[in-house]
């Protein structure tokens, strides 16, 4: 793949990414936007993927960008990560394209590139696509005028450099208010398959129900037993990774489940360890969870601990007959680091999950 594929005219709409799922719902919300939006006069489409450097998140970002190529999508690949002064390169090399973009489609508010990318463009139409149920509290805190902090590092005491960034991730919150000015109203839309309910005034939220998914790939073939997806909670310091093994162990013995797909941010070493302990195939997905289940081969049951993939795997399975079942997070399993909203978010994800079914806390055999 070349790093930079496409041709060099100015976008009117530009997109950043840094993860597959954000990728993925940048196609989602683009096919949303009617059937050939890029071909309108000067409508150009340029996404941006500002690549991490974790091997596997890599590996799905160049299978996602391959999908939105054939879209019809011009892909850019920036190592914005690649070395100390990495950033200040790939922000020199966007400058021009935020300043005439019309429109900028992001999918992490809370990411540190993207707030200051948001403090260069002029773009008078913003949308935040989703990044998982970070959108969920990105939405809420913009409701509330709160600063923009992840979920799982709330009520913590900021760091240094959070203390430094500060004054750029004010503006960029502010920036992500819709507000009137000289050159026209800015607008904001979220495009979430998230339940939002707290809605800041002004902010359109649009529907994302996994059209272009659905129509693009499946139905899956369905399989007996059961599959579980896992969940990085322990690399974030959330969930004991002793308690987190011991209650795959016991969902695996009581629901038959035969394979463990991998969330890309979980650790070799958790993953091997799990492997051997439970006897399940460990599966490390090329694709996002949504489009790997789509085309299948898919178990019966998908369970899963409260994640994205509980608002999302209904919508992108529907009509397959697949039964997802989300099991609760037993407040016992929370670190000592954990952050205080840790216990009520998660319950909040699993209680505003729609079309699934709800396993309490499993107890350990």
């Amino acid at each position: 793949m070349s790093p930079r594929a496409g041709n060099t005219g100015t976008p009117r709409t530009l997109a950043f990414v840094e993860s597959p799922v954000q990728l993925l719902n940048v196609l989602e919300w683009a096919h949303a936007q009617g059937p050939h939006p890029r071909e309108e006069p000067g409508a150009g489409f340029t996404l941006v993927v500002l690549s991490p450097t974790d091997p596997m998140t890599r590996g799905q970002l160049r299978r996602m960008a391959e999908l939105a190529r054939e879209e019809g999508h011009e892909v850019r690949w920036e190592e914005a990560r690649g070395g100390a002064t990495a950033p200040f390169r790939t922000v020199g090399a966007l400058s021009g394209l935020l300043r005439r973009a019309d429109r900028v489609v992001m999918g992490d508010p809370f990411s540190r590139y993207v707030q200051l990318l948001l403090t260069i463009t002029r773009a008078r139409s913003l949308v935040v696509v989703d990044d998982g149920t970070a959108t969920m509290e990105f939405v809420a805190q913009l409701a509330r005028g709160e600063r923009l902090v992840r979920w799982h590092r709330k009520g913590g005491r900021p760091a240094p450099r959070d203390l430094l960034f500060a004054p750029v991730s004010a503006r960029a919150r502010r920036r992500l208010s819709p507000a009137p000015s000289p050159a026209g109203n800015r607008t904001v839309e979220v495009f979430s398959a998230m339940p939002v309910e707290e809605r800041p005034e002004g902010v359109t939220v649009t529907a994302h129900t996994f059209a272009w998914t659905r129509e693009r790939f499946g139905p899956p073939h369905l399989i007996d037993g059961a599959d579980l997806v896992g969940t990085s909670l322990v690399e974030t310091g959330v969930v004991d990774g002793e308690r987190y093994l011991e209650a795959v162990r016991t969902l695996a013995k009581a629901h038959g489940v035969h394979r463990y797909f991998a969330h890309r941010r979980e650790s070799a070493d958790k993953l091997h360890r799990l492997a051997v302990e439970t006897g399940l195939e460990v599966v490390r997905p090329e694709l996002p969870l949504e489009l790997i289940a789509r085309r299948g081969p898919v178990g019966r049951t998908v369970l899963s601990f409260p994640s994205t993939v509980v608002h999302t795997l209904p919508l992108a399975l529907a009509g397959t007959g697949v039964r997802i079942v989300v099991c609760d997070i037993d407040p016992g399993w929370l670190t000592d680091h954990a952050s205080p909203r840790a216990e009520g978010f998660l319950a909040g994800v699993t209680t505003t999950a729609r079309d699934v079914h709800r396993l309490a806390a499993v107890t350990p055999a």
